[in-house]
């Protein structure tokens, strides 16, 4: 298999060279660039490696600038010092992602995840690429507007402990405890808060952190939260988001 590498700190691109021989000998680092305009130039004059990995931060800019002028076939694993939560977006549209510094265990289970289910696609590989960039670049809301009588007024998102799906209707409970009902549905709701700070535990329930007193296993694999300001017993989490939930509260 032939790789480029595409990184503009010399002991990460060393590293990671290192990795890539321990994983596999055979292995073979065509080249290592690190700027983003040496790899618009190394594109338009090569073939497509195999696979390419990719830092987001160059010496020139953001690694995106790539995409933006040159065609790039390669399948990509970016690699990347930002916060996990930050690249999300590269997981949901099957564009994998290492966050520095890189692991031998995290790079054989990205590599191993490219060979078995990677089949490259130039169309498919361009919209994931542009899905991933504009997940990264998304200005989530920060507040909604409720109703309070004849007066309006604006809750942040920092104050909201959890949003809350009864009766066909979607709430939002305050941290100091009132509740007021929002113009969204819950999925509405989802959309739009930044998924570092809520997380959707089932159909009824997209909780923040702070909102979560205690967590408490419930039948085998599923758990059972208690959340603040509110008297309902039965808050758990579906058993087919158990798993990201547990990943997510380790951030």
């Amino acid at each position: 298999m032939q790789v480029l590498i595409i990184e503009d700190e010399n002991p990460a691109a060393k590293h990671l060279t290192a990795l890539l021989r321990q994983y596999d000998t055979t292995i073979e680092v065509l080249d290592r660039i690190d700027t983003v305009k040496k790899a618009v130039r190394w594109f338009e004059d090569h073939e497509a490696p195999d696979l390419t990995f990719m830092d987001i931060q160059l010496a020139d800019g953001l690694s995106f600038a790539i995409f933006e002028q040159t065609t790039i076939t390669s399948p990509i694993i970016f690699t990347t010092a930002y916060d996990q939560y930050a690249v999300q977006a590269f997981k949901v549209n099957s564009v994998d992602y290492l966050l520095k510094p890189i692991g031998t265990e995290e790079l054989a289970q990205a590599i191993d995840k490219f060979r078995q289910f990677h089949q490259p696609s130039l169309p498919s590989a361009a919209v994931h690429i542009q899905q991933a960039i504009s997940m990264l670049t998304k200005q989530y809301k920060n507040r909604f507007v409720v109703k309070i009588g004849e007066h309006i007024k604006a809750i942040l998102t920092t104050e909201i402990l959890y949003f809350v799906s009864q009766e066909k209707a979607t709430y939002l409970q305050t941290k100091l405890g009132r509740r007021f009902i929002i113009d969204y549905s819950l999925e509405q709701v989802e959309a739009v808060v930044d998924p570092h700070q809520f997380f959707r535990i089932s159909r009824q329930y997209l909780v923040s952190f702070e909102a979560i007193t205690d967590i408490i296993t419930y039948s085998g694999s599923r758990l059972k939260l208690v959340l603040e300001h509110s008297d309902d017993t039965s808050v758990l989490v579906s058993r087919d988001r158990v798993a990201n939930f547990r990943q997510w509260l380790d951030r």
